[in-house]
């Protein structure tokens, strides 16, 4: 049995006081994403800073119940909810949509939280929600979500998939409106959740990232090698690239990590055998965390296709390993990119624009790469965790925040 109450009496609203956080997450590890990433570092981090975490989060498998977790060398308290698998998905499982309020009720009932924090508002964050307003508790929500990331796994015909995505985000509406404060992970996507919504004032949070974590090299390099991270899936278009590989100079022996598992594995190593490219690139599978650290050490440059990322916690993990970036000129992805200092853009879905700015980057002379690997470390210092971590803390509270400023040629503040 776990004690999820505090022994003593506070005042959450003291500068210093402790917390009890209640995060509401529809994907929690093991499950590999951004929003199950952000959710673990966010409530690892908040423990480190002495504050009480519990996690509302569906089960892994069939083991459901109340479970003292480790994550990212933090223990907190799971409540892991009964989940089904959604099969249409290759690993995804979900909460029961009509048990989300139940469930909500009697851990909220349970941990006497001082704040909820949902992270979607699909099912746990729903349920997190309507009963946290019942009973008076602030509520704060952030956004990871994009319908069209989910839009293939639903099986949906074509026809109905622009209905589907239209009361998706009604949906969202409905419940984020519940939330004293949204947020989502970069301007863009803060902009972007707005217009669909209508909802006002959404905050450009930036998930963060421990960049002390990750090991530039400025070794010469001896090959070019380019690499992906993430899901390996339709939305993250991975097949451009792989036709960017395979136009790319023969003579500047480009090879390819793809990093990452996924449901279209079968489909793109296929594609690479019928492109020509199949000795030149490796597909990895999941790797854990040093191992990947490795390999974007060891790469040249790192590659991001995908036209529906809120921000990309691959790619900050990238440049903090100081690489430079080819990324599409898509939604969250140039907030990140700025052009022709840490990386290029390329019009989404070109493969022959993406091949002609891989090729330009592998062929920069020494001295300009170095630059540009400079420019990486020095952009992605604006979205250090502990700056995200204060800022929620201050959401926490009631208190009033300025969104950091996460462009790091210009100053930051938060009040």
């Amino acid at each position: 049995m776990f004690t999820t109450v505090a022994d003593s009496p506070h005042d959450p609203s003291a500068v210093n006081a402790p917390l009890r956080v209640l995060i509401g997450a529809d994907t929690f590890p093991p499950d590999v994403n951004g929003a199950a990433n952000f959710a673990s570092r966010l409530a690892a981090g908040l423990v480190e800073r002495g504050h009480q975490v519990y996690i509302e989060a569906p089960a892994s498998s069939r083991r459901r119940g109340v479970f003292l977790e480790k994550h990212e060398g933090a223990e907190f308290v799971v409540h892991r909810l009964f989940s089904l698998r959604w099969y249409p998905h290759d690993w995804l499982r979900a909460a029961l949509p009509w048990r989300s309020q139940a469930n909500a009720a009697r851990i909220l009932d349970e941990v006497k939280p001082d704040v909820v924090h949902i992270q979607s508002h699909i099912v746990v964050g729903r349920g997190l929600a309507r009963q946290a307003v019942k009973r008076g508790i602030r509520v704060i929500g952030t956004n990871h979500f994009m319908p069209e990331n989910m839009i293939d796994h639903t099986k949906l015909p074509h026809f109905a998939r622009a209905w589907a995505i239209r009361l998706a985000w009604k949906d969202a509406a409905t419940t984020f409106a519940l939330c004293e404060a949204v947020t989502s992970p970069s301007r863009k996507a803060a902009d972007f959740l707005e217009a669909e919504t209508n909802l006002p004032h959404v905050h450009a949070i930036s998930c963060g990232i421990d960049a002390g974590l990750y090991t530039p090299s400025f070794e010469p390099r001896t090959e070019n090698r380019v690499v992906f991270v993430g899901r390996v899936s339709g939305e993250k278009h991975i097949d451009v690239l792989l036709r960017a590989i395979a136009v790319i100079d023969p003579t500047l022996n480009a090879k390819l990590d793809i990093v990452g598992g996924g449901d279209q594995m079968v489909q793109l190593k296929q594609l690479s055998r019928d492109l020509g490219i199949e000795d030149r690139v490796t597909f990895t599978g999941y790797v854990t965390d040093e191992e990947l650290r490795g390999m974007l050490t060891r790469a040249t440059v790192f590659a991001m296709p995908s036209i529906a990322e809120l921000q990309s916690i691959a790619t900050m993990e990238a440049m903090a390993s100081g690489l430079p970036i080819v990324a599409a000129n898509a939604m969250a992805l140039p907030h990140l990119v700025h052009e022709g200092e840490n990386g290029y853009l390329f019009e989404p879905g070109n493969s022959s624009d993406l091949a002609e700015k891989l090729s330009h980057v592998l062929t920069l002379p020494p001295a300009e790469l170095q630059k540009m690997k400079e420019s990486s470390l020095r952009y992605i210092a604006a979205h250090d965790i502990q700056r995200t971590l204060t800022i929620f803390e201050r959401l926490y509270r009631g208190q009033t925040v300025t969104d950091p400023v996460t462009d790091a040629s210009l100053d930051e503040s938060v009040s």
